[in-house]
């Protein structure tokens, strides 16, 4: 019975809490009201003017099309030394290998059927010394 009791009170003071901070807060809050600028603009240069000059630095304009890419220096275009075409060969020739090496084996009975001893490559194997 006493359990009920101290339950029911806790919960009719919570509410009796709530209910107090409720009237006590401000009724309303409004946000400010937006300015309104009566004066018209009028520019310096004409249409004309300003197409030119952003035609004049097209280079810019691209480089900064997001005000990320300003902030940070891009680095350099790398140029490789291999085309499209060797790049996509080599991947393809590559395939056979990668299959076996995730697959779910990991590789091991590919390498069981290719003949490579497990030391041709010690840098290959986990813990072994770099080279």
């Amino acid at each position: 019975m006493n359990r009920n009791l101290a339950s029911a009170l806790a919960i009719v003071s919570t509410a009796a809490a709530a209910i107090a901070l409720a009237t006590l807060a401000p009724g309303k809050a409004y946000a400010d009201d937006i300015t309104v600028e009566n004066t018209p603009f009028v520019g310096s240069r004409t249409r004309a003017e300003v197409e030119t000059e952003l035609l004049g630095q097209a280079a810019q304009v691209r480089a900064g099309t997001s005000e990320w890419a300003t902030q940070y220096n891009q680095p350099a275009r790398i140029k490789s030394a291999l085309t499209s075409e060797e790049a996509k060969a080599e991947y393809k020739t590559s395939r056979p290998f990668v299959n076996a090496l995730t697959g779910e084996d990991s590789g091991s009975a590919y390498f069981m059927k290719s003949g490579v001893p497990s030391n041709a490559n010690p840098s290959a194997v986990m813990g072994a010394p770099a080279r």
